[in-house]
């Protein structure tokens, strides 16, 4: 059994993981730390039923939680900034970590990966869980292979409450077609672009373009666009709803608590791609 710790059940992706914990036969949920809706019972404020009766705890109070509880896997899909602190006093503790959370700083992926060496105490970061999004930076990275000298632009578009941009998965992508062609995509992103002139250079290996859009309560659409000499292809993932991410973090969860391999997993490790 699987004893894990959930930081910000009462979000929109928490409720969906919580949700699915506590209906799961191989995970015990022995704690829920939140800011909001504490004092109540996870399983009725979702609005099910378990046998599970644990009740929400003010996250400020983490480590004599985990001191009280000690789970053997956190999960955490909040916002960069309670991710960053939460998630170091996790793993401190020697909790693994599943993080879902997106714009993290590159100083907190630097320091937390430090200490995984340091507590022995593996973890998995991924900006999306869902299975098919997955197998989409898979394939993306593949065609950009072939079509190195096409121009490369990436689209993505989300509800109007999400307040990163672009998204942790546009991002991805982007960092898994630079890779494939060899170049530094810090050195070639361009994240959108002004209607004054600019000098633009051509070529997927000069330049690749992320664009964000933010819209009514678009759940979670990415493109991928090859353009060469008459013609293009098109690649595209769309999240129909967030049960998809849900789903891959309980996956992630369970691989965790088994890995052997003191590192940082990214979800490709965890399916297996």
């Amino acid at each position: 059994m699987i004893k894990l710790l959930i930081i910000g059940p009462t979000g929109s992706m928490g409720r969906l993981i919580s949700r699915l914990a506590l209906e799961d036969e191989e995970i015990k949920v022995v704690a829920a730390c939140d800011i909001n809706n504490i004092g109540n019972e996870l399983a009725l404020l979702l609005g099910i039923k378990s046998s599970n009766q644990i009740k929400i705890e003010d996250v400020n109070n983490l480590q004599e939680i985990i001191e009280r509880t000690r789970p053997d896997v956190a999960i955490d899909f909040t916002i960069a900034d309670a991710t960053e602190r939460n998630c170091i006093i996790c793993v401190k503790s020697n909790i693994r970590c599943v993080i879902g959370t997106t714009a993290l700083s590159r100083a907190f992926i630097e320091e937390f990966t430090l200490l995984v060496n340091e507590k022995k105490t593996p973890a998995v970061i991924s900006s999306n869980m869902a299975t098919g999004v997955n197998v989409f930076f898979e394939v993306a990275a593949q065609l950009a292979k072939y079509l190195a000298d096409w121009d490369i632009e990436i689209v993505e578009a989300h509800h109007h409450r999400k307040v990163d941009s672009p998204s942790g998965t546009a991002l991805t992508v982007g960092k898994a077609i630079s890779e494939a062609i060899g170049v530094d995509i810090d050195s070639v992103a361009k994240y959108g672009r002004d209607k004054g002139p600019n000098k633009r250079e051509i070529g997927a290996r000069k330049e690749i373009g992320i664009h964000a859009i933010r819209a009514g309560d678009i759940v979670g659409d990415h493109l991928v666009l090859y353009a060469g000499n008459g013609e293009r292809i098109e690649l595209k993932h769309q999240v129909h709803s967030q049960n998809c991410l849900a789903s891959g973090a309980i996956t992630a969860v369970k691989f965790l608590a088994k890995a052997k391999d003191v590192k940082v997993y990214s979800m490709k490790e965890v399916l297996g791609l």
